[in-house]
C-alpha cells in the first residue's frame, strides 16, 4: 500500500537525499508546508514571515518499509533537541517535524516521539501534526544533491545505517 508522510529536519536537500536511498521509498519531493500563504517562493519561506517549514514529501510502500522505520531513520540524522536549527541552518523554516495526512499515522508518530522522549532527559523539539498544506519547491531544489553531489548537506549520507536496533523500536 502506498502511503505518504512529510519529514522536516533542517535543509530539505539532505533529508530528501537520505530517504531516497532507502528501500521501499517510492518518491520524494521537497517543498514548503504549514505556512500562511499559497504557493510561496523560496525567498518568502526564508523570510520566516509566513511560518513555513522545509519538508520532504515521502511516498512509500508500507509493505517494504513501515512508518516506525522511517522515524528511526529520522532520529539518525536530526538533532531532536535543537529548536529551529539543524547543522548550520537556522530559522523557523528549519524546524524539525513529522506531519501526517491522517489521524492514525499522527497517533503513531506521537507515540513514537513519546517513546523516544522516555529514553532521554533533554526535551525533544520535534513538531507532529496533520499537515495543513504542501507546496512543491522550485525545480532547482528537487533532487538537489543528485544534481550537485558536492553541495552543502548537514547530513552525512555516507553514515546511512540500514540496520534497525532494538533500542530504537517501540514494543507493540
Amino acid at each position: 500500500m502506498v502511503k505518504t508522510i512529510y519529514i522536516a529536519g533542517g535543509c530539505f536537500w539532505g533529508v530528501e537525499h537520505y530517504y531516497s536511498k532507502l528501500r521501499g521509498i517510492i518518491e520524494t519531493k521537497v517543498g514548503y508546508a504549514n505556512g500562511s500563504i499559497g504557493n510561496p517562493s523560496y525567498e518568502q519561506v526564508c523570510s520566516g514571515k509566513y511560518n513555513f517549514v522545509e519538508v520532504v514529501e515521502i511516498e512509500y510502500d508500507s509493505s517494504e518499509i513501515d512508518l516506525q522505520t522511517i522515524l528511526i531513520h529520522f532520529f539518525r540524522f536530526v538533532n531532536p533537541f535543537s529548536l529551529n536549527k539543524q547543522g548550520e541552518d537556522e530559522g523557523i523554516q528549519y524546524r524539525s517535524g513529522v506531519y501526517s495526512i491522517n489521524e492514525e499515522d499522527l497517533k503513531f508518530i506521537q507515540s513514537y516521539l513519546e517513546f523516544r522522549q522516555s529514553q532521554i532527559d533533554l526535551k525533544i523539539q520535534i513538531e507532529s501534526s496533520i499537515i495543513n498544506n504542501f507546496y512543491k519547491a522550485e525545480e532547482y531544489h528537487q533532487k538537489y544533491l543528485y544534481k550537485n553531489p558536492n553541495g552543502y548537506c548537514h547530513i552525512n549520507i555516507n553514515d546511512l545505517d540500514l540496520n534497525i536496533y532494538d533500542n530504537e523500536k517501540m514494543i507493540k
